[in-house]
């Protein structure tokens, strides 16, 4: 295997225990902070050549919330370290009983190609903050992103793989599936796999080679967020939130709202405002406009293009393969049964279908996979920020990886949310400490005292029903009162 060896050295830096004092930990965090305030120019380049990120999205996703990361993590790392001590029973009162944040060990991080910057460095954080050794698989397609990762990153971390004596904590692997593969045939202590469109197929193969080495694994999948709007709502700021939060780096984004739930009559309502948000957002022309993106690849333009061919085309459907451009599109009255909702879009095509009420709404969530997502616009019958019984319902009726009412995307923002998928849009979960456990064996911990040993008696044979009777009373567990929902 051609990455036997970088696995090794990795494997036997990470035993050397260089990587587990805080102070080795701060030094590699802190050199990933001069990684975005040094390169910040070359990413923003570099996601531009990609997908014509636009600049403001590129600074906000890629630099901005990283750096959050950072400092949250830097924030917390050392109350994060600390030994955890628990309760204990009457027998162990003068004994320590505590858990100890180990690290696991050599993790691989595999990062898809939509936030390459984010989506491998988020994870990285907290696998480095954790004490680990880790291999960063950056993605092929967005090929400039990719190779200016390789050839940068190595400068900042500790990356002395390949010298027996200096052994470094952390590798960069490029290339596509082949090399992947071949990663993944290596035994891992951890793996961290972030797909895009079409990513549970992927998951499930990366899950079948963590199995072979009964690797634990974190799977970001993605899947299709629905966005019910009800009847009480004010059309105009949905409309711009709804824009907002699809059009968003040109659609490719896994926690997009990738289809609208609304009745016939809201239908017709948020038509004009959509259409006025677009406008607003992106001018007349959005070919034009410098705020919006392109699609990464052709194949993917292909693969999206082909998901407009059902419903009504009632804002948009403009394309350009040689641009790899599709305009912001709206597409009404859609079926269950037609192209746009039998996959993930993952582009700049948002479908509406018509229900009849929230319970229909509901149903027709429950009746399809769990999202990674799942948002809800009502307008609010107490005051603010109460939310509605509308959100309320939505929120305890369904299962999705994250919720948010009354706007989009920006649950992702907040590093005291765990964000993460459930079922087929995922397992696991990470951001701020999140991610530190994530990567992280929380291990529990007894330390005795050796003397006192009367009070071990109990517990040794021969057994009597006396001895039952102390051992029940030091060790059993009663409850300590009742819980109350307020």
């Amino acid at each position: 295997n051609p990455y036997a060896g970088l696995v090794s050295h990795l494997r036997a830096s990470w035993l050397s225990g260089k990587t587990r004092p805080m102070e080795y930990r701060v030094a590699q965090l802190e050199a990933l902070g001069r990684f975005l305030d040094e390169k910040k120019q070359e990413i923003l380049e570099a996601t531009e050549l990609d997908m014509g990120k636009p600049s403001f999205e590129a600074f906000f996703t890629e630099i901005l919330q990283c750096k959050n990361e950072l400092n949250v993590t830097l924030g917390g790392l050392c109350h994060w370290m600390k030994d955890e001590h628990v309760d204990k029973n009457l027998v162990m009162q003068l004994d320590s009983a505590f858990i100890r944040k180990d690290p696991g060990g050599v993790v691989l991080i595999i990062a898809p190609w939509n936030y390459p910057i984010q989506l491998f460095l988020v994870p990285l954080i907290g696998a480095i903050a954790a004490g680990n050794c880790a291999i960063i698989k950056p993605s092929e397609i967005s090929k400039n992103t990719e190779g200016g990762v390789a050839e940068t990153l190595s400068c900042y971390l500790d990356n002395r793989t390949f010298s027996v004596s200096l052994r470094g904590g952390f590798a960069v692997v490029t290339g596509g599936v082949p090399e992947t593969t071949s990663l993944l045939e290596n035994k891992f202590d951890y793996i961290f796999f972030t797909g895009t469109s079409r990513s549970p197929p992927v998951g499930r193969i990366v899950m079948t080679a963590a199995a072979k080495h009964l690797t634990p694994v974190t799977l970001e999948l993605g899947g299709k967020n629905p966005c019910y709007v009800s009847d009480t709502c004010d059309v105009t700021n949905v409309a711009r939130r709804v824009v907002w939060g699809r059009f968003f780096n040109a659609g490719q984004t896994c926690i997009a709202p990738d289809y609208l739930l609304c009745t016939v009559e809201m239908q017709d309502k948020l038509m004009p405002a959509l259409r006025e948000a677009i406008t607003e957002f992106f001018g007349p022309n959005p070919r034009e406009s410098p705020d919006f993106g392109r699609i990464v690849s052709d194949k993917h333009f292909r693969r999206i293009r082909a998901l407009g061919g059902g419903g009504r085309v009632a804002i948009g459907g403009q394309t350009d393969e040689a641009e790899r451009y599709i305009a912001p599109t709206v597409l009404a009255d859609v079926l269950p049964s037609d192209p746009a909702m039998q996959e993930e879009i993952f582009g700049p095509i948002l479908p509406i279908v018509v229900i009849a009420n929230m319970d229909e709404a509901i149903d027709f969530i429950n009746a399809r996979p769990r999202p990674l997502a799942i948002y809800a616009f009502s307008f609010p019958h107490l005051p603010f920020p109460c939310p509605s019984q509308v959100v309320n319902q939505v929120l305890e009726r369904t299962s999705s990886g994250g919720f948010c009412g009354n706007d989009t995307l920006m649950h992702f923002t907040l590093t005291s949310l765990p964000f993460g998928g459930i079922g087929n849009s995922g397992l696991g979960k990470y951001h701020g400490k999140f991610t530190f456990d994530t990567f992280s064996h929380h291990r529990g911990c007894l330390h005795r005292n050796m003397g006192l040993e009367t009070l071990n008696t109990p517990r040794y044979p021969p057994y009597t029903q006396q001895k039952l009777g102390l051992l029940t009373t030091t060790f059993e567990v009663k409850r300590r009162g009742t819980c109350t929902l307020l």
